[in-house]
This record gives structure tokens, C-alpha cells and sequence, in this order.
């Protein structure tokens, strides 16, 4: 038998021992982190659905309920036209959510909703700009509200899609001279990203947009209290975010506002809430700061913000400054119906109200994210 000082050593030089760990544990740590990606997006990719609450006749407006294809999906929506009929035709218009259309074309706004929100919770935006003499379609997104579930991930780029669909479906009518887009939270994302490829959007407004996915995901982790070291959030929010989009062969590039608003050179207006704790008020500096990058015509059409000191993330619309600057812009960007000072003046006017505080959106991630972290990367 051989003796066991002749057999050759199965040990490595310390370099190569370390070089090995080390790739072990890479590979074992993007496995977890994959792991992680796949968990987050099964939890947060989804959005769970609330029903439509009560119409724009609660309000007394006159209102169409219409489908807006958009690809493979049929979107819920309610069309408001800007001038009612008859006092008869309106009351035979709001019993049966039918509503007739203006005689003379005027500029019209698609709304769009935030993450697992409504049309019904925008209910204050057609309010405002009604009175300024706007028409509104307002939409549910896919896998939100009255329209079916989805199964693949919801996002940005169908946010964007769903957007630019009803920007078409506008255009198209006879009774409509411009369209513009308005958007919250990841709505607001969505009809930036929609305005950069979709040329029949005159204006857009974005509210408490995130910049982008990935430091979106990013700020889900803190939200959820998740203290990850800047080294290995970055990457593992980037690894999110890319595995969340997979599904639907999106890029980061569609889901980001920032890239997008490079691209679009319509008039733009950022407005964010100052203690905004879902999306933070710094993405309005980087969509900003994006848009203009790429503005070097000084006749470039414009590009303006509006922080509201002691607001959140949502109900920006309770400031009559708010309603004035919305209204105002979209009237000098699409052109009428009335004066920009005016159509501020009448959207100031119209006192609206938050609906209750639900709990959804953003502010209502953290407790997914905890889920999706496990053991691993919970704190």
C-alpha cells in the first residue's frame, strides 16, 4: 500500500482557494438574488383589482361608457364630453352613461391612473378640467379596475401602451381638435413614456412620476425597510427590474420616464408632492433634467415643474394652484377652449375632494417586498 507521504496533494495554492470560494459564492448569491427577482415579481408584478366606485353622473356630468382596445385588451373608460346637451339629453345621457357629442371639436385629455388604482379615483382630475371645457377620457389600465386580470406582469410600458391607445381613440373622433395626456404615479410614467412614440399627444402632465424601474425598486426596498448596502441594491434592484419585465420582452429603457422624456419634445409639466414618500420629489429633478437635455432649440416648447410643499404622493389636486397650473398649461399646449388664464380660473374654482383613503399603489409595496425578501434579504 502506498504510503500516504507519496500521494500527490488535492490542495490548491491559497490565490486559486480564494479564486474558487469566490466564484461559489457569486454563483450561490445570484441564485439568491434571482430567487429574490422571481419572488418580487410574482408579488408585486400583479396588481390586485378594486371595483369602480359610483360614475361622473354622482357629479352631474353627462358620460359615455366606451371600450379603447389596446392590443390584445379592451379598456374599461368613460368619455365626458366637454359640452352637455339638452338639460333633458343630459339627464337621459347620465341614466343610461350615454353622452352626446360637442358640435365644435375641442381639445380632449385621456387620464390615466395609478398603480392598482381606478378610473373612479380619478374622478377629481375630470372634474376640474371639465369645468376649464376639456373634454376627459379617463381609463382603467389593464388588470386594473373593470377590465380582466392579467397574467403576465404589469408595468410602465403597458401603462404607456394603454395611454397612447386612448390618445388614438381621442384623435380619432370628430368632436376632439388636440389631445393631451395626464397621469399619476405610475400612470405618469406611463404617458411619458406613451408621448415619445405616439405623435398624435399634443401635451403631457406627469404626476409623482418615478424616473425609472430600477430606482424605483430600489426605494421599494428602503420603503420595506429592507437596509441592503448601496453595492448590492443596485444590482439586485437592476436584476429586478429586468426579470420583471421579462415576461413581455419590455427593456429598461421602455419602463423609463427618463429616457422617454429625452425623446419627447412636446410641452411637458412635472408636478410632485414635497414629502412625497412613495416615489421621492428627486425623480422630478431627473425627468426634468432628461427632458431638457435634449431641448437645445431655444423655441423648444417648454418644459415646466411644480413642487407642492407639505403634500404626499397622491391627491396634488386639492391645491387650487394645482388645478390653475394643470388647466392653464393644457390650454395654452392644445390650444383652447378658452384662454390659459381663464381655463385656470375656472379649474381653481372647482373645489374637489380626495375619495377615502384607501390603502394601494406604491405605499402599499412594502408589505409584498418584505414577503419577496425571505429570510435572505430581510433585515
Amino acid at each position: 500500500m502506498p504510503s500516504p507521504t507519496l500521494m500527490p496533494s488535492l490542495s490548491l495554492p491559497r490565490p486559486k482557494r480564494l479564486a474558487l470560494a469566490g466564484s461559489i459564492f457569486g454563483v450561490l448569491s445570484l441564485g439568491l438574488a434571482y430567487r429574490f427577482a422571481l419572488q418580487y415579481r410574482r408579488r408585486v408584478g400583479l396588481p390586485h383589482r378594486s371595483p369602480v366606485e359610483g360614475s361622473p353622473a354622482d357629479f352631474g356630468l353627462e358620460f359615455e361608457s366606451v371600450e379603447i382596445p389596446s392590443g390584445d385588451a379592451r379598456l374599461a373608460a368613460w368619455f365626458v364630453p366637454a359640452e352637455a346637451g339638452s338639460k333633458a339629453d343630459s339627464k337621459a345621457g347620465r341614466r343610461s352613461g350615454t353622452a352626446r357629442a360637442s358640435v365644435e371639436p375641442r381639445p380632449a385629455v385621456a387620464i390615466v391612473h395609478g398603480w392598482e388604482s381606478n378610473r373612479g379615483r380619478s374622478m377629481a382630475h375630470i372634474r376640474y378640467l371639465h369645468a376649464a371645457g376639456f373634454h376627459c377620457l379617463v381609463i382603467d389600465a389593464r388588470g386594473h379596475g373593470d377590465n380582466r386580470p392579467e397574467k403576465l406582469p404589469v408595468n410602465v410600458p403597458e401603462f404607456a401602451a394603454d395611454a397612447a391607445a386612448a390618445a388614438r381613440w381621442l384623435a380619432a373622433r370628430p368632436d376632439v381638435s388636440a389631445v393631451g395626456l395626464l397621469g399619476h404615479s405610475m400612470g405618469g410614467a406611463g404617458v411619458i413614456v406613451a408621448a415619445a412614440s405616439e405623435p398624435t399627444v399634443r401635451a403631457v402632465v406627469a404626476l409623482s412620476a418615478p424616473a425609472d424601474l430600477v430606482r424605483m425598486i430600489r426605494h421599494t426596498f428602503t420603503m420595506a425597510e429592507m437596509h441592503i448596502p448601496g453595492p448590492i441594491a443596485a444590482p439586485l434592484a437592476w436584476l429586478t427590474a429586468r426579470v420583471m419585465l421579462a415576461p413581455r420582452g419590455r427593456s429598461l429603457e421602455e419602463a423609463s420616464a427618463s429616457a422617454n422624456a429625452g425623446r419627447y419634445h412636446g410641452p411637458l409639466l412635472l408636478m410632485h408632492g414635497e414629502d412625497d414618500r412613495g416615489v421621492p420629489v428627486a425623480h422630478l429633478g431627473l425627468i426634468a433634467a432628461a427632458a431638457w437635455s435634449t431641448r437645445t432649440d431655444p423655441d423648444a416648447a417648454r418644459v415646466e415643474t411644480l413642487i407642492l410643499p407639505s403634500f404626499g404622493h397622491r391627491w396634488l389636486y386639492e391645491a387650487a394652484e394645482a388645478r390653475r397650473r394643470v388647466a392653464s398649461f393644457l390650454a395654452e399646449a392644445l390650444g383652447g377652449p378658452v384662454t390659459p388664464e381663464k381655463a385656470g380660473e375656472l379649474a381653481a374654482a372647482c373645489v374637489v375632494e380626495r375619495p377615502e383613503n384607501p390603502v394601494y399603489g406604491f405605499g402599499a409595496a412594502s408589505t409584498a417586498v418584505r414577503a419577496a425578501a425571505g429570510p435572505v434579504f430581510r433585515p
